[in-house]
């Protein structure tokens, strides 16, 4: 998979094999942002060219845009997962929360340095 960025919004691009092309969405956001090019050079500025739309639009017609992450992340686990991250929050002395975002950004971090290398 290859990914994009530019103006911290996200997009993944795919090969459209029927009409020969390379194809985008803006990813993690609700509004319908798409985008397509012949080639590298093409699917990049049409992803710039569809972000730069996207705000615009945004700001003539008076909404917020969508940002891709609020910050605020609910997850359901396994209740034995859920007591031994609680005990290992309290062995390293943060909060649940703050022991939970280290895990999530060290295992998001390297699953991106493997699997998409130069994105973030």
């Amino acid at each position: 998979m290859n990914l994009l960025t530019y103006k911290g919004y996200n997009a993944a691009v795919e090969f459209d094999a029927d009409d020969l092309l390379l194809v985008g969405r803006i990813a993690g956001i609700n509004d319908v942002v798409g985008f397509h090019g012949a080639d590298a050079r093409e699917i990049v500025a049409a992803f710039h060219e569809a972000v730069d739309d996207y705000l615009e639009t945004c700001a003539e017609i008076g909404k917020t845009p969508e940002r891709a992450y609020s910050g605020k992340l609910m997850i359901r686990t396994d209740p034995a997962v859920h007591a031994q991250a609680a005990l290992a929050a309290t062995i390293e002395g943060v909060s649940l929360n703050q022991f939970a975002e280290r895990a999530l950004k060290d295992c998001a971090e390297e699953t991106v340095r493997r699997k998409a290398p130069g994105v973030a």
